[in-house]
C-alpha cells in the first residue's frame, strides 16, 4: 500500500516492525483515505444511478433506430462500469477502516503497556525489552535485590516454563510488560501483512471494459475483505433479531456505516427481514454481479444452470419498464442450495397490499423460475393494482423445494420436511414484510401453489403463527398439512383454495390408500393413480399432505378457476391443468379472483361450491 491512500505498495508499517513504529502509525489518515474512497464510490453510484434511471429513460423515450440501440447498449456498459468502481471503492474504504481499526486495537494494548511501565519506572527499550529496578529484600543480607532485564514473548501461553522463578518482585511485572509489547508488536505485523495482500489483489485491469472475469475477480475480492473485516463489521449484522428489531438497527446506524455494510456483506444485508425494500434492493443488485462473476468462473452443471437465471434475473431488473408496469425490486438473491430468489413487483414498504406467492415441486434458481414464476407475481401485481390501493406481489423462493426428475409422478418423494423447513424461514419473511411496510394496517396475503401451499400451511404451524398475514390462498395444492381452515390461525373466512376439475395433484388420494401405492408400483407415481382418484377418494376428503383443502370438510371459500386440460389430451399425457392458475391469458378468472383477495376483496371473488 502506498502510504496510507491506496493498493500499491507492500505494508503500512515497513520491513521491520518495532513498538515505537506502531505507536506512530496515524490510523486516522488511514480512515480519512477510506472516507476519500467512500466519496470516490458514491460519486460512482451517483452516476450509475443517473444513467439507468434518466439517461437511459430519455433515450429510449425520444430516439428509435439502430443508432439510438447501439448508444443504449454503450450507456449500459458504462453503468456496469461504474456499478464495478461502486463496488472495488466499497471494498477498499471498509479494508482501510478495518485495518485501522484493528491497528487501534493493538496500539491500545501497546499503550497499556507502556502506561504501566512508566507507572512502575521501568524502561521499556526499542528491541522490547523491559529493565526493571532493584527491590525486594535479600535472605542474607536483607539488600535490595538486583534488578534486571526482561525480553518479550509474543505468544506467552506457549512458551515452555524456564523452572526458575527470579526473586525480585519486580521481575514478573517486567515480564508481563514485555510480553503484551512484543505481543501488541506481532499481532499488527500479522494484521498489516494481511491487509496488504488484500489491498494489493483490490486492482482493476487495464482498460474501459468490465467483462464478465473481472466480476470473477471482483467476487474473490469481496470474499477476502469480508473474511479479513469480520470483526470489525459482521459481528454487528443482527442475525439472530426479530425483524422488528433488525429494521431499528438499520434506522440506528450512520450513514457511513451502513455504506460499508452494503459494500462488503451486500449478501446478508439483501436477505435479512426487517431491511427496507429499498436497501435490500440495491444490496441484491450489487450481490447479483458478484454471484454471477463468482458462477462464472465455474463450469459444472449447477453454476451453468444458476448462472442463465441470474443473467436473465438481471436483464429484466435493467429493462426499461413500459406503462402500468409494476417496478422490480430484488428482496432476496443466492446460489445456497437450490437456489434463492426473492422478487416484488410494486414496492412491499409503501404499498397497501402485499401478496407472497410460494411455488413448489420442482422450483429452483433456473431459467424457468426467472421467466415463468416472476411472470406470476408480475401478472398478479399488475391485476391486483387495478382493484383500488397500491399492491404488490412477490415470488418467493426463499427455500429448497423438493426436486423430482419424474416431475409429479414421484411426489411420493415430497415429504413435509422441506416444507416445515421453509415455512419457518417464509413466516420471518412476512414478518419482516409487515415489519418495514409504511402503511398503519397493511394488508398481507400468503399464497401457495403446489408442494408450496403445503410450506405456507407450515408457516402458520409455528410458534405464534403467521400474525402477519391477513389472507391465504392455496391453488393446485395436494394438502396443506392441517385438516382444518380454522387450524391456519386466520380464521376460516380468510381461507380461500383454488382447485381446476383437472389438476391431478389436487385430487391425489392420500399416502395411506393403498390403491395409491397400487398405482405407484404398477404405473410409476402417485399421478397414475389419478385415474383412480374419484374411486380411491370417494368418501375420503384425505389427500397427500391432509384434508383436500377444497373440500367442504376443510372449510375454506373456494373460488372459481378454469378446468385445465384433462390428464390425456392430444394424444399425450399432460399436468398442464396444474400450473396454469397464474397465467391471465389462459386462466382469467383464476387471477382475477387472487387479485381480488390480494388487493383487499374478497368479497367480490367469483365462488364455486367445495367438493
Amino acid at each position: 500500500m502506498s502510504g496510507a491512500g491506496g493498493p500499491g505498495g507492500l505494508s503500512v508499517l515497513g520491513a521491520t516492525l518495532t513498538w515505537a513504529k506502531l505507536r506512530e502509525v496515524k490510523c486516522a489518515e488511514l480512515e480519512e483515505a477510506a472516507d476519500g474512497w467512500g466519496r470516490a464510490g458514491n460519486r460512482a453510484d451517483a452516476a450509475r444511478d443517473r444513467i439507468d434511471t434518466q439517461l437511459v429513460d430519455d433515450l429510449r423515450r425520444t430516439q428509435k433506430g439502430e443508432a439510438a440501440r447501439a448508444a443504449v447498449r454503450r450507456l449500459r456498459r458504462l453503468s456496469m462500469n461504474f456499478q464495478y468502481i461502486y463496488t472495488e471503492c466499497g471494498l477498499l474504504r471498509t479494508t482501510l477502516n478495518s485495518l485501522a481499526h484493528e491497528m487501534k486495537a493493538q496500539q491500545c494494548v501497546l499503550q497499556g503497556a507502556l502506561d504501566d511501565a512508566a507507572a512502575l519506572n521501568f524502561t521499556v527499550h526499542p528491541d522490547g525489552s523491559v529493565t526493571y529496578p532493584a527491590a525486594g529484600e535479600g535472605l542474607v543480607d536483607g539488600k535490595p535485590l538486583a534488578g534486571g532485564r526482561a525480553s518479550g514473548v509474543p505468544n506467552p501461553a506457549l512458551a515452555a516454563p524456564s523452572g526458575l522463578v527470579a526473586p525480585n518482585p519486580n521481575a514478573a511485572k517486567a515480564q508481563d510488560i514485555a510480553d503484551r509489547v512484543a505481543q501488541a508488536v506481532r499481532t499488527a505485523a500479522d494484521v498489516d501483512w494481511r491487509y496488504a495482500k488484500i489491498l494489493r489483489a483490490l486492482k482493476a485491469e487495464d482498460g474501459l471494459s468490465v467483462p464478465a472475469a473481472t466480476w470473477t475477480d471482483a467476487a474473490g475480492d469481496a470474499a477476502a475483505v469480508r473474511q479479513a473485516a469480520s470483526g470489525y463489521l459482521a459481528q454487528g449484522i443482527p442475525h439472530d433479531a426479530s425483524p422488528a428489531e433488525r429494521k431499528a438497527w438499520w434506522a440506528g446506524l450512520t450513514d457511513e456505516q451502513r455504506e460499508e455494510y452494503l459494500a462488503v456483506y451486500p449478501d446478508q444485508i439483501g436477505n435479512l427481514d426487517g431491511i427496507p425494500a429499498l436497501v435490500r434492493d440495491a444490496a441484491n443488485r450489487d450481490n447479483l454481479q458478484l454471484l454471477m462473476g463468482k458462477l462464472a468462473g465455474r463450469d459444472d452443471e449447477d453454476a451453468v444452470t444458476k448462472l442463465a437465471a441470474l443473467r436473465e434475473i438481471d436483464r429484466q431488473l435493467r429493462a426499461v419498464r413500459e406503462p402500468g408496469e409494476p417496478p422490480m425490486y430484488l428482496l432476496g438473491i443466492g446460489d445456497q442450495g437450490n437456489g434463492r430468489a426473492i422478487v416484488s413487483y410494486g414496492n412491499p414498504d409503501t404499498s397497501r397490499n402485499v401478496a407472497a406467492y410460494v411455488p413448489g415441486l420442482n422450483t429452483s434458481l433456473d431459467e424457468n423460475f426467472a421467466t415463468e414464476d416472476l411472470k406470476r407475481a408480475r401478472d398478479l401485481s399488475i391485476v391486483s393494482n387495478r382493484h383500488g390501493a397500491p399492491a404488490a406481489a412477490i415470488a418467493w423462493l426463499g427455500y429448497d423445494a423438493p426436486q423430482s426428475p419424474d416431475g409429479l409422478g414421484s411426489l411420493s418423494v415430497a415429504t413435509g420436511g422441506r416444507a416445515e423447513d421453509g415455512g419457518r424461514v417464509f413466516r420471518e419473511f412476512m414478518s419482516g414484510i409487515e415489519a418495514t411496510n409504511g402503511n398503519e394496517d397493511p394488508h398481507l396475503t400468503a399464497i401457495g401453489h403446489s408442494y408450496g401451499s403445503r410450506t405456507v400451511g407450515a408457516a402458520t404451524q409455528e410458534s405464534g403463527g403467521i400474525l402477519s398475514v391477513d389472507d391465504i390462498v392455496f391453488v393446485g395444492s395436494p394438502g396443506v398439512g392441517v385438516d382444518s381452515a380454522d387450524d391456519l390461525g386466520v380464521g376460516r373466512d380468510h381461507v380461500f383454495v383454488g382447485a381446476a376439475a383437472n389438476d391431478v395433484v389436487t385430487k391425489l388420494p392420500s399416502k395411506s390408500q393403498l390403491v395409491v401405492g397400487s398405482a405407484e408400483m404398477l404405473f410409476g407415481g402417485p399421478s397414475a393413480a389419478y385415474a383412480f382418484g374419484d374411486l380411491a377418494d370417494r368418501g375420503d376428503d384425505d389427500v397427500w399432505f391432509g384434508k383436500d383443502p377444497a373440500s367442504e370438510a376443510f372449510g375454506a371459500r373456494r373460488f372459481a378457476v378454469g378446468d385445465g386440460p384433462t390428464l390425456v389430451a392430444g394424444g399425450r399425457v399432460t399436468t398442464d391443468a396444474h400450473s396454469e392458475y397464474f397465467d391471465p391469458e389462459i386462466d382469467r378468472t383464476s387471477v382475477e379472483n387472487m387479485a381480488l383477495i390480494a388487493a383487499g376483496h374478497a368479497n367480490r371473488i367469483q365462488r364455486e361450491e367445495p367438493r
